[in-house]
């Protein structure tokens, strides 16, 4: 618990930080929504050209694009410190002075860097659910409801546990390992789009390694009343697990890691 408190007043002063020069953060904010809009245009474009990618209409693709965007940000703008600051930490020996603290190295990374820049993302995600919900003339419910919740919630924790890929392989190299972006970022563009429009290859890497199909599209579709796979509808609810799943392993190698931390020096 105390733990928890630490980190909500960490995020607290680093959000503080940030707004203390409105200007800038204003800008910076704006830059974001023109670069996500940017995306969003790229799929409007696709729609336009397309007016179905296999089974799936103009609105279902808006409501895959949403779902990925308020899910990745969400987690940038929480988990900014591991993805942004870890290898930074490990070069220039930062870490070694968290080893000297009774804190875990974990939540003391996570607390160093926040990134509310992200909001405007976040909020072309949300209109681009809104739009896919309605176009595509979504009957919610309750249950509905509460997988679209589940997704959102767990997708946090697997786009946690994949950033935590590259602080692993930072560890052992010392340098950033670019080659694991493939599997965030690059599984960001790729997964704004149902994972059942790939070939095979992609569709494991994306089911099995970097389960987005599992934590995202399974649940989407069966909320677009869709069902990837053919699978019944209590798959929606379960499927998601594999996200903390996914966390809860990297968590462990991350921490058998740290035994093989060596400083830099510097």
């Amino acid at each position: 618990m105390n733990t928890l408190r630490l980190y909500c007043r960490s995020m607290a002063m680093l959000m503080k930080s940030q707004l203390q020069y409105p200007l800038s953060f204003l800008m910076q904010t704006l830059a974001q929504l023109v670069m996500e809009g940017g995306e969003l245009m790229a799929v409007i474009l696709l729609i336009d050209r397309f007016d179905r990618v296999n089974q799936w209409g103009p609105g279902d693709l808006y409501f895959f694009f949403g779902l990925m965007s308020v899910s990745f940000y969400l987690t940038e703008i929480f988990g900014r410190g591991l993805t942004g600051n870890f290898p930074s930490m490990v070069r220039n020996g930062q870490l070694d002075t968290l080893m000297l603290r009774p804190r875990g190295i974990l939540t003391q990374v996570l607390c160093s860097g926040a990134d509310p820049r992200r909001i405007a993302c976040i909020a072309v995600g949300t209109v681009s659910l809104i739009m896919g919900s309605r176009i595509s003339g979504i009957t919610w419910s309750p249950l509905k409801a509460l997988m679209m919740a589940e997704s959102v919630f767990f997708s946090f924790w697997l786009i946690l546990g994949l950033f935590m890929v590259e602080a692993i392989l930072t560890i052992h190299s010392v340098k950033s390992i670019e080659l694991a972006n493939t599997l965030t970022y690059g599984g960001r563009s790729a997964c704004e789009y149902p994972s059942d429009i790939y070939p095979r290859p992609l569709r494991v890497l994306f089911t099995v390694i970097a389960p987005f199909a599992l934590v995202m599209h399974v649940p989407a579709s069966i909320i677009l009343d869709k069902p990837l796979f053919g699978w019944p509808v209590w798959t929606g609810l379960v499927t998601p697990l594999a996200g903390v799943v996914l966390f809860g392993v990297m968590y462990l190698l991350f921490r058998k890691a740290m035994k093989y931390y060596r400083s830099t020096g510097n």
